[in-house]
């Protein structure tokens, strides 16, 4: 070295002075992490360590300029030479002392200084002489690759640093990190404040740098669609924020959440600038990693670029899936709770506080309420600070008071979200259809207010203010299909009654107090016969259907027989069923023989032929016989004149009736049936014998008894003759009437049948000679033949009905304000026992 060269260095303080400094430095200088160190070769340094030992100026030992030559594999990329040895090839100096060198001595121009960090290994402190040494390509063109070295002490960010000025990517733009090892695998870097060496970044992997797409998706994630179909979803240009989420399969309760919160603009405005990444918490163990926000942030991003019709969160809902295991699949699930979730999550996620400190609570202690909750919110925001909290959380002040002591507590506690209760009415508006005990009166139907947890009788004692009947005289009933689903009782809650039911409230006749006769609650259902028997079912009855709306009707137990039932049932049908005209029944006088022939007592028309020719001990009873009762095939129907519309109505079993005359007119409907074919008895008894049993204290004298349905043949009146000689006289006005009645043989409109609440099966006798049972509720059905229903049975007046003023009054379809909520959520509650305050 030349004296020209040393002169061209600073001018060094004194040898000694040297010596001892950088001695000092070597000596007192500990490792620390993150620290740097500098490496210097060894054969330069012992150079100059004998010069200043010598304390000579001019000594021949002079180091020159500091050059680490040696140390280099070549002069072009400056690397090391592998496996070099410290104190053998190299020296480690700390960088203050390294500032001192370089300042005395300078270094060989164009070497690069080689500093190196103190890195923390998970057993010790050491300088990392040999770096990690990775490769640096961006996603757009993995061609392009370079090599770089960082510590691995260097964090993430340092790295992107870099790459973004080796790749001149524009300033601002976003991006992300992916690490790919050699088995060609991809990992997201996703914590830029991350170590190299905890991210387990080591030589030879490759860093791979994408940056977000105008649309906000990114280059990795974009599907492979066709390339028409790319130009034309970059040629869309929409208003930011105007998007369409896609249904992924059930997915609308996700769906509508993240529509919301995208129209919150503070939470919309803190992700679109990328404001999240620089506070996203990989370190708290209640969040997600940062994956939570990260993965709302592309949804948002993409929603709002303005260039998409609609996005698909497939990515979102995998990570929401991923953490919360109850949103995995595509069943359905509440909004709300995948709200609170979320919102959970992205506090979680983007909490600026680090380390939470324990935080002890104070009582209010009669402090005022505005220090109270200040100190709450401080307390709360030194362990919860976040966007979410600063947009999302507040503070409810809960005041309990203690009802023996009085001593009150308050405290300010922090929430979300608010569960508010909607201001849901007491009261419930119900429309019934009102059926008079006037059978002229067409049902009306009602529209009233009833309590929403009432009972049946508040619904009766509403519908008694607009009738002006007293509820005592309405029995309440579902009707459904032509039959009574459910007669309910006044007891029963309203809440059993669906808006949809069709309710039928029926006005009973009222019961003198003196009266102490037992009532019966009576359903009475109307059935069609068909044209023909249902062999098929195993007997030889004939089907019936269904029609026109049940009756409820309240009847004495005496007056349960099936003459009294018949008479009542044509008063309360007077509306709908027309009585036969005295025309109707003078044609019908020509007509007797041979509509007798073709009108059987529900036995076949050949059975009723065999017993017209076996002569008058074989052939049904008289008018006298409930039996003789009959429904016909035939088109051409005797019609009953006006006087006798009460006829006694037959007793129909399964519409198969007895040819003997055993039965009597008042014996219970639902008796045993007999082998319609069987006549072996039929010479047992006598229509003397019938007559003398037609003793029903209820029956009226036998000048007004009805009709019996059916034509009188030359054999029935002989029967008649022998009958009026056994019975006993009548009066002498009423024998006429009696006569004339067993003549016509007139048949009744319809039969009375004993069945079950459903209205198909028939059931047993009943009690005492009655028409019902009353072991339980008793329904009755009236079968109509085909034919008679059609001349007789006016449908379109049936079906009629009218309605009430009410039903002209508008709901009134009220708005819920939001206001209303909070209100009726920050009402006073009282605690149960069960709750200590």
């Amino acid at each position: 070295m030349t004296a020209n060269s040393r002169c061209s260095a600073a001018e060094p303080p004194g040898l000694e002075t040297q010596r001892r400094e950088i001695e000092s430095l070597l000596r007192e200088c500990e490792l620390r992490a993150g620290d740097s160190w500098y490496v210097v070769e060894c054969r330069w340094y012992e150079q100059w360590k004998e010069f200043v030992e010598t304390g000579d100026q001019n000594s021949s030992s002079f180091p020159g300029q500091i050059d680490n030559t040696e140390l280099f594999e070549d002069l072009d990329s400056y690397h090391l030479k592998e496996r070099l040895v410290e104190n053998e090839d190299f020296m480690l100096v700390p960088a203050e002392a390294w500032h001192k060198l370089l300042t005395w001595y300078h270094m060989v121009d164009g070497q690069p200084p080689l500093e190196r960090k103190v890195v923390d290994l998970p057993s010790t402190l050491k300088v990392e002489v040999y770096p990690v040494e990775i490769f640096l390509c961006l996603h757009s063109n993995m061609d392009n690759v370079i090599t770089a070295q960082f510590s691995r002490a260097d964090n993430i960010h340092s790295i992107q640093r870099a790459m973004c000025d080796s790749f001149s990517v524009p300033v601002g733009s976003e991006c992300r990190l992916w690490m790919k090892s050699s088995d060609s695998s991809c990992e997201r870097l996703r914590n830029v404040h991350m170590s190299v060496l905890d991210a387990c970044l080591s030589s030879g992997m490759t860093v791979i740098m994408e940056t977000r797409n105008a649309d906000g998706t990114w280059p990795s994630s974009r599907p492979q669609i066709m390339r028409n179909s790319v130009e034309e979803q970059d040629s869309y240009r929409g208003q930011p924020g105007v998007c369409g989420l896609t249904n992924l399969g059930n997915t609308c309760f996700m769906n509508s959440a993240l529509q919301c919160l995208s129209n919150t603009p503070p939470l919309t405005e803190y992700f679109l600038p990328s404001s999240y990444l620089e506070e996203l918490n990989f370190t708290n163990p209640l969040g997600m990693k940062g994956e939570i926000a990260e993965a709302y942030a592309d949804v948002i991003k993409q929603m709002w670029s303005g260039r998409h019709y609609s996005v698909v969160p497939r990515v979102f809902k995998t990570k929401v899936g991923h953490f919360a295991s109850q949103f995995l699949g595509y069943q359905q699930h509440d909004s709300q709770e995948l709200l609170s979730f979320l919102l959970d999550g992205l506090h979680e996620d983007l909490n600026r506080v680090k380390n939470k400190e324990y935080i002890e609570l104070r009582d209010a202690a009669g402090r005022p309420d505005q220090e109270v909750a200040e100190e709450a919110w401080r307390n709360h925001r030194r362990r919860n600070d976040s966007v979410i909290v600063d947009t999302f959380h507040g503070l409810f002040k809960s005041t309990l008071v203690c009802p023996e002591c009085h001593k009150v507590s308050v405290t300010f506690d922090p929430f979300c979200y608010l569960s508010v209760p909607l201001p849901v009415s007491k009261e419930r508006v119900m429309e019934v259809f009102f059926v008079s005990l006037d059978p002229y009166a067409k049902p009306a139907q009602h529209r009233v207010v009833v309590p929403k947890a009432g009972k049946v009788s508040d619904l009766c004692s509403a519908l008694s203010e607009m009738t002006g009947i007293p509820a005592t005289q309405m029995v309440v009933a579902d009707v459904f299909n032509h039959r009574f689903y459910k007669i309910y009782n006044a007891d029963e809650s309203l809440s059993c009654i669906l808006d949809r039911d069709d309710i039928f409230v029926y006005e009973l006749s009222a019961v003198e107090e003196q009266q102490e006769e037992e009532q019966v609650l009576l359903a009475l259902y109307l059935r069609e016969r068909s044209h023909y028997r249902d062999y098929g079912s195993g007997s030889s009855s004939y089907s019936t259907t269904l029609f026109g709306h049940p009756l409820l009707l309240s009847v004495p137990r005496s007056s349960c027989s099936q003459e009294a039932l018949y008479k009542l049932f044509l008063q309360r049908l007077a509306r709908y069923v027309r009585p036969p005209d005295p025309s109707e029944e003078l044609e019908e006088e020509d007509e007797e023989d041979e509509l007798y022939k073709t009108q059987t007592n529900g036995i076949s028309d050949d059975d009723e032929l065999d017993a017209a020719k076996a002569g008058p001990s074989q052939t049904p009873a008289c008018c006298g016989d409930t039996a003789a009762n009959s429904q016909s095939d035939d088109t051409t129907i005797a019609k009953p004149h006006p006087d006798l519309i009460h006829a006694e109505p037959s007793l129909d079993q399964g519409h198969t009736e007895t040819k003997n005359g055993s039965l009597n007119q008042t014996e219970p409907l639902g008796g045993a049936d007999t082998n319609p074919t069987d006549t072996t008895n039929s010479t047992n008894s006598s229509p003397c014998q019938d007559s003398s049993r037609t003793t029903d204290p209820n029956s009226e004298p036998p000048a007004e008894r009805p009709a019996q349905p059916g034509e009188t043949t030359e054999e029935e009146r002989e029967e008649d003759k022998q009958e009026e000689a056994c019975s006993p006289s009548p009066p002498a006005n009423e024998q006429p009437a009696k006569r004339r009645a067993c003549r016509k043989r007139r048949r009744s409109l319809f039969t009375i049948q004993a069945v079950n609440s459903n209205g198909t099966t028939e059931r047993g006798s009943g009690e005492g000679g009655s028409a019902v049972s009353f072991s339980s509720q008793p329904y009755v059905a009236i079968d109509w033949d085909p034919e008679m229903k059609k001349r007789f049975y006016n449908e379109n007046e049936a079906e009629k009905y009218v309605k009430h003023a009410s039903m002209e009054v508008p709901q009134q379809q009220t708005t819920v304000q939001l206001q209303e909520c909070i209100e009726l959520f920050t009402t006073v509650e009282t605690l149960e026992e069960e709750n200590p305050w």
